[in-house]
């Protein structure tokens, strides 16, 4: 029976040559490190090994193991997530939600995907990865993409300060020769730097989950603008949300701030009391019906409809605006916002949320201002005294 592995190519080679017992690879996206855990899984359990495949989540791990069925033609348990093979080896899946599990267990080799994801990793892997590579005297691969400076960069750390048995390697999204690089390279002016460099470069970021960058957001502070409001961004309170009214001038810099919780009587009437200018708020959802009313009124207002893709979008400008500085605001609400704002990278692009608990009203309006301000007229690069 010939089973089919997937051929390495010369950067993934470099990790599989390597002999040391525990070695961490921080990579960029589209790496490869899929096809360089089977290459690894696959060999130690024809080789007759006890293998351990561990993944964030239970989805993650269940999507391997289906992938790895269709190589390996030998019993499975889809129940139990394990495959075995008739030469005594066998693999096992787990994850990182439930790594007791993996308590009284041996194995020769266990691989961590994404272990930069991984909740509580540190003791994960001191109490409950560790001890079951002590019988065989057994090794371990982390493959992750960088998520801040958490403890997988300290994993990092001890194969480049040549801690024994660590050894650590790092590449990028362009070291993988079969990716076409003009695919990365579009990446890098669509994505905001902060995310580019840590999910395509494998660079950690200071502040992990921040797409703005905590440097960047304090460059931009600076007080309240006297100048006349250009545009407008409204962003509408839905439940326990605010509505937040941000003004920008000219030069991009905020000239009108308000956040209030109103009923919509009041909230209409503060919008019709603004100075004209035009406006672009979010008319998603409950927002749509009052968009039209306040069409009716006669203002000069657009609707902006809040989906994956248009969001992403909207948080990318706003992202770049403020790398660039081409936009300020006051300290208060505006920065404490911008502070705590987080993105998460998914299969089908960058997510952008405040975290549970939090507000994200006034980065939403402050991002639509942006937004429209660009249509009105290209933003500039601005020195401020």
């Amino acid at each position: 029976m010939r089973i089919e592995l997937p051929q390495p190519h010369v950067n993934q080679q470099k990790i599989l040559d390597s002999q040391s017992r525990f070695r961490v690879v921080m990579c960029g996206r589209r790496f490869g490190k899929s096809e360089l855990s089977q290459i690894e899984i696959i060999t130690a359990a024809l080789m007759g090994k006890s293998v351990a495949y561990i993944t964030p989540t239970y989805g993650l791990a269940e999507t391997f193991f289906d992938k790895l069925k269709d190589i390996l033609p030998f019993p499975s348990n889809s129940k139990k997530l394990q495959i075995d093979l008739p030469t005594g080896g066998m693999i096992r899946f787990f994850t990182g939600e439930r790594l007791d599990n993996l308590r009284g267990r041996k194995f020769h080799l266990v691989v961590i995907d994404e272990a930069s994801f991984i909740a509580d990793l540190e003791t994960g892997w001191t109490e409950s990865i560790r001890p079951t590579l002590t019988d065989y005297l057994g090794r371990a691969l982390f493959l992750s993409t960088p998520r801040g400076k958490n403890y997988f960069y300290a994993m990092f750390l001890k194969g480049l300060n040549g801690e024994q048995d660590w050894q650590s390697f790092q590449f990028s999204t362009y070291d993988n020769p079969f990716i076409n690089k003009g695919e990365v390279d579009d990446a890098r002016t669509q994505l905001p730097e902060v995310v580019f460099e840590q999910e395509y470069m494998a660079n950690p970021s200071e502040n992990a989950a921040n797409p703005f960058g905590s440097a960047y957001i304090k460059q931009c502070v600076f007080p309240l603008s006297t100048a006349p409001v250009k545009v407008y961004g409204i962003d509408l309170a839905k439940s326990l949300d605010f509505t937040v009214i941000t003004g920008l001038d000219q030069n991009g810099s905020v000239c009108y701030f308000e956040r209030f919780q109103m009923d919509w009587r009041q909230t209409k009437q503060t919008i019709l009391n603004l100075t004209r200018a035009p406006i672009l708020m979010d008319s998603t959802g409950v927002g749509d019906p009052i968009f039209e009313d306040l069409q009716k009124d006669g203002l000069n207002v657009t609707g902006y409809k809040f989906s994956s893709a248009t969001k992403q979008q909207l948080m990318e400008g706003l992202a770049a605006a403020i790398h660039q500085r081409k936009i300020t605001y006051p300290d208060g609400p505006i920065v404490r916002e911008l502070e705590i704002f987080e993105y998460q990278y998914t299969p089908h692009g960058v997510k952008y949320s405040a975290p549970s608990g939090f507000h994200d009203d006034c980065v939403m309006s402050l991002a639509l201002a942006v937004h429209h301000l660009s249509k009105f007229k290209g933003l500039g690069k601005y020195n401020f005294a």
